[in-house]
C-alpha cells in the first residue's frame, strides 16, 4: 500500500491564543495520519508561544519579525512545508474548528484526479453549526465574487464534490505542483482578495477547484453580525482593482468596479444617513489612490 501524500497545515496566529488552540486540538484529533503542522507567530504578546509549546510540542513554530500580512506571513510557512516535502498544504485560519475526518475527506478527492489542484471544505459558522458561510466561491461575468450558500441551512444542498472558482481563504487546500507552477501567494495584496487572486491564477493554467461537502470545518470569523472596520473597506477596493489589472480584466468588469466604488462613495459623502460610514469613506478614496499610486502592502 502507497503511503498517503504528506499534507503540512500552515497557521498563523496573532494574538489569539485560545482560538489557535482549539484548532490544534481539532487537528490533533484528525484522523489523517501523515500530517504535520506550523504555526506562524506574528509578534504576539499574549503567551501564545508558550501556551502552544505546552500543550502541542510536536508542532513546529516559527516566529515571524516582521509583519507581512496574510498573504506574506502564510508565503513563509508555505516555503518551508515545500523545503520539507508537502505533497499539499492546507492553509488554515487560527478561529476555526475541523471535523476529525476533514483533511481525509479533502485528500481522497484531490487524490482521485490529479488535474485538481486546490481544494476547500464546507465551511460553517462556528456559532451557527449547521448554517453554511461558504460552499466554495464564484465570479460573474464582472468579476464580483461570492459564497455559494452563504448563510443558508445545510438541508443537503451540496452532496457531491463540485467545481468552484475560488475557495475560502479561512481553509484552503493547495497542491504542491499548483504552487511550483503558480507561485504563492501575491503579497502585494497584504490581506482580502488574495486567495481569490491565487485560485483564478491556478485555473488559468488548467487546474480544477473543487469544494468538498464532505470535508466540514467550523469557522469564528465572519459570523452574520460581523462588521469589518474599515481596513477591510480599504484592502477590498484597492485589491479588487488590483486583481482586475494583474488578469487584464474585460472592460465591462472595470466599469462595473468604478461604477460601484463611486456610487458608494458619492452616497457615503451626500446621505446624511451614512455619515457614520465616514472612515470607510476615507478608506475607500485611499484605497482607490493607492492603487492609481501602485502602493501595496500594509496600508500606511
Amino acid at each position: 500500500m502507497s503511503q498517503q501524500p504528506l499534507v503540512i497545515t500552515i497557521i498563523l496566529n496573532t494574538n489569539r491564543k485560545e482560538d489557535t488552540l482549539a484548532a490544534l486540538a481539532s487537528l490533533s484529533a484528525s484522523d489523517y495520519a501523515h500530517h504535520r503542522v506550523i504555526v506562524l507567530d506574528n509578534a504576539s504578546e499574549d503567551g501564545s508561544v508558550e501556551a502552544i509549546r505546552r500543550a502541542h510540542p510536536q508542532v513546529e513554530i516559527i516566529e515571524l519579525d516582521h509583519n507581512l500580512g496574510y498573504a506574506g506571513n502564510n508565503n513563509i510557512g508555505i516555503q518551508v512545508a515545500l523545503d520539507q516535502g508537502a505533497d499539499w498544504i492546507f492553509v488554515l485560519n487560527e478561529d476555526t474548528v475541523l471535523a476529525p475526518d476533514c483533511i481525509t475527506r479533502l485528500i481522497e478527492v484531490g487524490s482521485a484526479d490529479s488535474r485538481v489542484g486546490i481544494i476547500g471544505p464546507m465551511v460553517y459558522h462556528h456559532d451557527e453549526p449547521k448554517v453554511i458561510q461558504s460552499a466554495g466561491g464564484k465570479m460573474d461575468d464582472n468579476w464580483r465574487a461570492w459564497h455559494l450558500a452563504q448563510n443558508e441551512l445545510d438541508q443537503g444542498q451540496y452532496k457531491q464534490p463540485h467545481a468552484v472558482e475560488w475557495i475560502s481563504g479561512c481553509a484552503i487546500l493547495v497542491r504542491r505542483a499548483v504552487i511550483d507552477q503558480v507561485g504563492g501567494l501575491d503579497e502585494r495584496f497584504f490581506y482580502y482578495w488574495e486567495e481569490t487572486e491565487w485560485c483564478l491564477r491556478a485555473r488559468e493554467q488548467g487546474w480544477r477547484i473543487l469544494h468538498v461537502p464532505q470535508a466540514k470545518l467550523w469557522h469564528k470569523g465572519v459570523q452574520r453580525s460581523y462588521k469589518p472596520g474599515p481596513n477591510v473597506t480599504y484592502y477590498s477596493t484597492r485589491n479588487r482593482f488590483l486583481m482586475l489589472s494583474k488578469h487584464r480584466a474585460p472592460i465591462m468588469a472595470w466599469m462595473v468596479a468604478w461604477g460601484q466604488t463611486l456610487r458608494t462613495l458619492i452616497s457615503w459623502s451626500v446621505k446624511p444617513k451614512w455619515r457614520p460610514m465616514y472612515q470607510h469613506k476615507l478608506a475607500m478614496w485611499q484605497g482607490t489612490l493607492d492603487f492609481l499610486g501602485h502602493r501595496w502592502g500594509m496600508r500606511a
